[in-house]
């Protein structure tokens, strides 16, 4: 009886551990199922983040078509990633001479000729929107102070500007020896060169284009200090926007994005982008170049000078000695750039460019 108990028993817990088996199996088969599908939607996200880049290519080439304009075809160039890595040296961290959330900038000699060659994160969505962005601006638009974009490769997101070998305005300005290397009036002239450079784009037919992220770091300097906007991949064309109450059009960003400092305090609040926004970082970069001190509160430090009579204090003495008229009138042109309201902002062309026009000549 005892031997029969026990084999119940034991019938009994097989039975259970049947039951937690077959349990188990169902559980797992259910996983299996979800794992697939997770990774079908993975590899179909790869696969559309690999197309993307191609398709931006396309997109910009049916576009040139369609306006029957060759200039973009002309001066651009897909290069493939292996005489890519040849002009960088296999990628010689040596050669590196920028790096950001936006990828990694190399130094190459591509085709006999100097060249910029910028990896961007692409296997993520914000980069390649940002190589699309930069594609659909700067194979169209040409401008003495806007970096030429000379070609670029779909796979991996990669592309080909003019090499600019002093670096970034935001490089000097931080050094206090290299800053001594930029007199006024040479600040002078890289001021009025970027207004140049942001109404060329403001003007764009049949849409403005705005630059959204201008700041020291995205002004670049030649060999003879000739100043280069770059980094497109935050511009906008204002295609289809919306009118503001200032009938200006403007672009609606849900996630608003730039550089604290330089971001208009309207477009971070309302996600509203305009050419006005532009206008604001313009000032700042203005007073950075007045006085060097950091973007963050320059603006109410300026104000607060002007207000006590001390702007001569806080203008940065590396520049030289300012003509104080010039750097007066200079300082109130840049104060108004940054006017909280936007419809106080003025005009690039017709108020900014003509200002720092007569500076120039005056010097």
């Amino acid at each position: 009886m005892e031997e029969l108990r026990i084999a119940r028993a034991q019938k009994s817990q097989l039975k259970d551990q049947f039951v937690e088996t077959d349990q188990s199996r169902k559980e797992l088969e259910l996983k299996i199922i979800a794992s697939e599908e997770m990774l079908r939607a993975l590899i179909q996200e790869r696969e559309l983040l690999r197309t993307e880049p191609k398709n931006a290519l396309l997109k910009a080439e049916e576009e040139s078509r369609r306006k029957g304009d060759s200039s973009g075809t002309k001066y651009f160039s897909e290069f493939s990633f292996t005489e890519i890595a040849e002009a960088a040296q296999n990628f010689d961290p040596s050669l590196k001479i920028g790096k950001g959330g936006y990828g990694t900038v190399y130094r190459g000699l591509l085709r006999l000729t100097p060249v910029a060659i910028k990896i961007m994160n692409g296997h993520s969505t914000r980069g390649s929107q940002d190589f699309q962005q930069e594609i659909n601006v700067l194979r169209e638009v040409r401008h003495p102070n806007l970096i030429t974009l000379i070609g670029a490769c779909p796979e991996p997101c990669t592309l080909v500007y003019e090499y600019i070998p002093n670096g970034s305005l935001d490089h000097w300005l931080r050094d206090s020896d290299r800053a001594k290397q930029l007199p006024w009036r040479a600040r002078i002239c890289i001021a009025t060169e970027l207004c140049s450079a942001l109404a060329f784009l403001h003007s764009w037919k049949p849409h403005s284009i705005v630059h959204g992220d201008v700041k020291p770091g995205n002004i670049l300097l030649d060999a003879h200090f000739k100043s280069k906007l770059s980094d497109f991949g935050m511009s906008r064309l204002l295609s289809g926007g919306k009118r503001s109450s200032n009938n200006t059009t403007v672009v609606h960003l849900t996630k608003p994005k730039g550089t604290i400092g330089y971001i208009d305090p309207k477009f971070l609040v309302t996600g509203e982008l305009t050419t006005s926004s532009d206008v604001y970082s313009l000032g700042i970069v203005l007073l950075e170049l007045l006085t060097r001190r950091p973007a963050s509160g320059i603006a109410n430090v300026v104000r607060k000078a002007i207000k006590a009579g001390t702007l001569a204090a806080i203008l940065d003495p590396s520049a030289g000695e300012w003509p104080y008229t010039l750097a007066k009138k200079f300082t109130h042109l840049a104060l108004s750039c940054c006017e909280m309201s936007r419809r106080n902002r003025p005009d690039l062309k017709s108020e900014v460019g003509t200002v720092l026009q007569s500076i120039r000549a005056s010097c």
